[in-house]
Order: C-alpha cells, then structure tokens, then sequence
C-alpha cells in the first residue's frame, strides 16, 4: 500500500480512467491489453499511461519487440494507494489541538493522521505483518436522540476502557473511534 500525499499526484489517481487502469495494473499489462479491457484506443490508454507513469504510480516492467513496434509492460507501483486527507486542499485543523468532536473537519484530520501513520508503518515493516485492529459495522438510529445517546456511551465505554488499560510503561497505541453517515457504494467501473 502507498499513502500519497501530494495533490498533484491524488489529482492523477483520482481521474476515473487512470484508476481503473490502476486497478487492472495490478498484474503487469501494456497499452495494447488495456485497451480492450478499457474499451478505449491504444493511444488513448498511452496518454492515461504516461501521465500514471510520470508521477510513479506505475512502473515498467519489461518492453516486448511487436514487429516495427516495441510494447511496453507496466505495473501499479503498489497494490493499493490510500490519498490521504492531506492531499485534498482542504485546510483540516491539527487534530492535536482544539478537538470538536463533532466536527466533520476534525473526523477528517484524524483521518488524515491516521493514513500518516499506519502508512508508515506499513512502510516500514517492508512486508512484515503490523499489529493492528479495526472494527468496522454500520448502525440505523431510530432518531437523532438515539444516534446521540449512542455517541454518548460509545464515548463513555471507550474512555473507561482506555483508563483501565492505560499504562506508563510500554509501546503507545493510538486510538481513533468515528461514527459518520453511511454512502451507497461507489460504481467500481
């Protein structure tokens, strides 16, 4: 997995064509398979694959000589790429200071350290498992109040739970526990 950071690279990934050309390349492929998984021309696919490579989202693997022609075999630079919230140009606060918990800027500038952080775990495990954990579920509330009430004792748990296993001495672990509105799937076309 590789965080980006850069807004000029998001802009990149984030265009439809080139992400679902990242998706494909996740197994090595050239202008000329893309194409027809694409339903697009070569040379169309070419663009999107130039403008992918040049900001190292994808690699070359190996060029195929193809008669009067040489092919050009490139892969994703990573299985997966997570933006990071910093990229958007966005201004988020530091989530260090002045908290709002209810603030959707402030879920996103945990979100934002969260990406950091856990990316750079994984970066630097090089292919070691990290010990981490999640917990994701989505809930209806019946009303406001009930999605309030359930806030409130979410929070109240979690605080308890944290005072109980709270230790000076040890590795740190950082704990994040959001609650926003649900989305219909994205099209992954």
């Amino acid at each position: 997995m590789t965080v980006i950071e850069d807004p000029a690279v998001a802009a990149v990934a984030l265009d439809p064509v080139r992400a679902r050309l990242l998706r494909l390349l996740r197994e090595p492929g050239s202008a000329t398979s893309l194409a027809s998984a694409m339903a697009m021309s070569r040379q169309k696919v070419n663009y999107h694959l130039r403008a992918l490579e040049a900001h190292g989202l994808v690699e070359l693997v190996e060029e195929r000589r193809r008669g009067n022609m040489t092919e050009r075999v490139l892969r994703a630079t990573a299985d997966a790429f997570v933006i990071s919230p910093q990229a958007w140009v966005l201004v988020a606060p530091d989530p260090g200071r002045s908290p709002d918990a209810l603030s959707a800027q402030w879920l996103l500038a945990l979100a934002a350290r969260l990406l950091r952080e856990v990316g750079r775990l994984v970066t630097g495990a090089r292919g070691r498992r990290v010990a981490t954990f999640a917990v994701d579920g989505e809930i209806t509330f019946a009303t406001a109040a009930d999605r309030a009430a359930f806030a409130r004792e979410l929070g109240d748990a979690t605080r308890a739970l944290v005072a109980r296993y709270h230790s000076e001495q040890g590795r740190p672990h950082r704990l994040v526990v959001a609650l926003h509105p649900s989305l219909p799937p994205e099209d992954e076309r």
